[in-house]
């Protein structure tokens, strides 16, 4: 198609656009700009939404006298209580598809435009995330230009050329608006009433009070290739609990891994506390604090210890750590040099052999050293 047909092919869709109601004036962002209230929606991943808190806390530094809204799916929303960074949650949630979908939809598009929000940060890469903002008549939407989603940005930016950590990408997204890459952490938010309530959980499961805790995190959300292999999950639980006759082990999961943490743990002793599948995200929060240890894959649990500050053992395999391993300081990385990792697949397809590669006496050392670091 020649230039001049795309034009005309342009002007006639914008046209269309206009006349239908769903187009809104579009300008250049300001470095000067003043916004009263912004609008950002969050990501859909526990781990990703951890990552993308320092996002919330240098829109705060920058605009002090706005009211900020976190936009996130209802699942993850406790994530984010007290969080003084923010006004407001606005957490919604979405059935897959059919008529309810749609009603959903305009549901959401009327709470943003009731929201009369003046500019929106797209932390999400969906076409369907900038379309809402768009038809929610949001004036100013700042995100990643992808997955054909440019003309519902005013401010499109283009897509990284270099690799970068997930909590950095979220920050390059503030520059538009004068805020320049800070090293804020991530961090999460936990009342004492709600430590109180997790040691309570703990005592009743027969947790000594000062007894050193391991927490061990088995499982990730995206795929097997991530997950250490379970035997030798249960290996350094014994070897631990070996290593010092007062320690007790701590093991997480959800609903998801439930089954698997039951398998690990079988018959192990009663210094072995299995609460997966048994805590809600908040207690979830709770119990990974109190923790002097945290042995985790890659996953939400992960990016949760770190945002607390709980010493970490972040094991890697299928992921890369430079992309998606703890922020900062916080946590001692294994991962072999193998010709195929990182691969980002969720099953590995040949041996696996990033993950066996682990050893578990590496990992035992490191847990007890991560956990004197802390005494």
């Amino acid at each position: 198609m020649r230039c001049r047909d795309i034009a005309t092919a342009s002007r006639i869709f914008t046209f269309f656009l206009r006349s239908r109601g769903i187009l809104y004036s579009i300008t250049p962002m300001s470095r000067k700009s003043k916004f009263k209230k912004i609008i950002v929606r969050m990501p859909n991943w526990v781990g990703d939404l951890v990552m993308a808190t320092p996002v919330l806390t240098d829109l705060r530094n920058h605009f002090p006298d706005a009211e900020i809204t976190a936009m996130c799916k209802a699942h993850l929303a406790d994530l984010l209580k007290h969080d003084a960074a923010i006004d407001e949650i606005f957490a919604f949630s979405q059935p897959a598809y059919g008529f309810l979908r749609r009603a959903a939809d305009y549901n959401l598009i009327g709470k943003v435009r009731t929201g009369q929000y003046d500019l929106g940060v797209l932390l999400t890469n969906s076409f369907s995330s900038a379309w809402y903002l768009f038809q929610g008549r949001v004036p100013k939407r700042l995100g990643y230009r992808t997955r054909m989603r440019s003309f519902f940005l005013t401010d499109g930016i283009p897509w990284p050329t270099k690799k970068t950590h997930q909590v950095d990408f979220y920050k390059q997204l503030l520059e538009p608006l004068g805020i320049k890459k800070s090293q804020t952490a991530p961090r999460l938010y936990l009342t004492a009433e709600e430590s109180k309530v997790a040691k309570e959980l703990l005592y009743q499961r027969g947790y000594v009070d000062g007894a050193p805790l391991f927490g061990i995190n088995p499982g990730a959300a995206y795929g097997s290739a991530k997950c250490w292999p379970k035997e030798r999950f249960r290996s350094l639980a014994l070897q631990l609990l070996d290593k010092d006759p007062e320690a007790f082990i701590l093991f997480f999961g959800d609903a998801v891994t439930e089954g698997l943490v039951k398998e690990i743990v079988q018959d192990l002793p009663e210094r072995v506390i299995n609460l997966a599948g048994a805590t809600d995200l908040r207690e979830l929060m709770s119990l990974i604090q109190m923790c002097d240890v945290l042995v985790t894959n890659d996953s939400g649990p992960m990016h949760i210890g770190a945002a607390l500050g709980v010493p970490l053992v972040a094991l890697f395999g299928s992921t890369d750590e430079t992309l998606t391993g703890p922020y900062g300081q916080s946590g001692s990385v294994i991962r072999k040099q193998v010709s195929c990792a990182p691969c980002f697949e969720r099953v590995c397809p040949i041996d696996f052999r990033c993950m066996r590669g682990i050893l578990v006496e590496e990992v035992v050392r490191l847990a007890v050293e991560r956990r004197r670091s802390r005494v």
